[in-house]
């Protein structure tokens, strides 16, 4: 998995005050917020690592849908 985010998504990791030690992630298509992580993952690198699995996901509608 590439470690680049696909244009025009935006990732976010910040760090979680609970559990402490532990990062959480948000995702931006444009700007806008369109997914958070509902886990708290253990490292910087898996957080991001989900992130980009949840922005390959948006970016490939399945048949029949429309990207908004």
């Amino acid at each position: 998995m590439s470690s680049d985010v696909p244009h025009p998504y935006s990732i976010e990791v910040e760090p979680l005050p609970k559990p402490e030690g532990q990062f959480g992630w948000l995702l931006r298509r444009s700007g806008k917020l369109i997914e958070r992580s509902d886990r708290a993952y253990r490292s910087e690198e898996k957080a991001r690592e989900a992130a980009l699995e949840a922005a390959e996901r948006d970016s490939k509608p399945g048949p029949g849908m429309s990207r908004r």
